[in-house]
């Protein structure tokens, strides 16, 4: 009976929050003067929940990222009008789409050469549930902007966020999963291009993502937490959210049958505050590394996929391969890091 409460916790809103069997809310997130973080997606949705969390917590310095400028700017002015000027002037805020690896490898660099630590890194950007698409070097757009893109950034990041661990800090690296990683493809290996570019219709092409999110912190875990025990890395589940992934993004994949997600659920959906929850427990509370977080601060262990540490392997072998081949002159001739230890 109370996997099935935690189930409700975990994924609507209202009373059923109540039910999980651990409890964690907003209010608990502790104070995080001098701390410095970094929010891709920031701007809007979970991200912008995560943004005023972290603001409302006094963090000291804030980059946000957002593929959309004028979403970025009216973020900011929002964080001006609720917080005040002095919360909006500890953001830094970049524009860019990470589904452009070497844009993104190029923001991360900016953000790495005007902080000399990195506390908090939430990897929270990314395409929801809509129908197949490539990006600029020919890779499947789910994939490329929800996993290869925050791959690059986070290698990007990771002298600084080592910088700071090695001065006695915790860092936190949160991957934003979901519960639907579950619903990925059976036959999936990552073993190829052809297997990524292959359309297995939007919501598996988005499982798979999301998959691709739990075995990239489950790898970091094993290869980078080993080596320094002061970063924590983990993957959280939010729940199902009202952002403008489930009320419009849903119908480029649905035009009608989208309004069951839209419209019917409305009432059930989290709020953005609702909804970083987990993300905010991961990022600035937890003390383990290599979980699987749900809402409120729920382990739970995920499927057999994602934890499966082969596939892990897999996929970011291929990544880096990827990356490498498609982004040569712009990454590994400059010394592209990906040094995980």
């Amino acid at each position: 009976m109370q996997a099935v409460k935690d189930k409700l916790a975990q994924n609507f809103t209202g009373k059923a929050q109540e039910l999980g069997s651990s409890q964690f809310s907003l209010e608990e997130v502790p104070d995080l003067t001098g701390k410095v973080a970094v929010v891709t997606g920031g701007s809007e949705g979970i991200g912008f929940g995560c943004t005023h969390t972290l603001l409302s917590k006094n963090i000291s310095k804030l980059f946000v990222t957002s593929v959309r400028q004028q979403v970025g700017e009216d973020a900011l002015q929002a964080i001006e009008e609720e917080l005040g000027a002095d919360a909006r002037n500890k953001v830094v805020y970049l524009q860019v789409d990470q589904s452009d690896w070497v844009a993104a490898a190029k923001v991360a660099g900016e953000i790495a050469s005007q902080t000399d630590r990195i506390d908090i890194l939430i990897n929270n950007a990314a395409r929801g549930i809509m129908t197949r698409q490539l990006d600029v070097n020919g890779v499947d757009l789910h994939m490329s902007t929800n996993h290869i893109g925050h791959d690059v950034i986070t290698s990007h990041l990771l002298p600084v966020l080592k910088k700071t661990a090695d001065a006695g800090h915790t860092v936190r690296i949160v991957n934003l999963s979901s519960n639907l990683h579950e619903s990925a493809p059976s036959e999936t290996t990552f073993e190829s291009l052809e297997e990524l570019n292959k359309d297995y219709g939007p919501n598996a092409q988005y499982s798979r993502s999301k998959l691709a999110n739990l075995l990239h912190a489950k790898y970091l875990n094993k290869h980078l937490h080993s080596e320094h025990s002061n970063i924590l890395i983990n993957a959280t589940h939010p729940g199902i959210v009202d952002t403008a992934q489930t009320n419009v993004h849903i119908h480029e994949a649905y035009p009608l049958l989208g309004y069951g997600m839209s419209a019917a659920m409305k009432p059930f959906k989290k709020s953005q505050f609702e909804g970083c929850v987990s993300t905010m427990f991961a990022a600035t509370a937890v003390t383990h590394s290599g979980l699987y977080i749900c809402p409120p601060c729920i382990v739970e262990k995920g499927s057999d996929k994602a934890n499966n540490l082969q596939l892990a392997e897999n996929l970011m072998k291929l990544t880096r391969d990827l990356v490498e081949k498609k982004t040569r002159s712009q990454s590994s001739e400059k010394g592209c890091p990906f040094k995980d230890a």
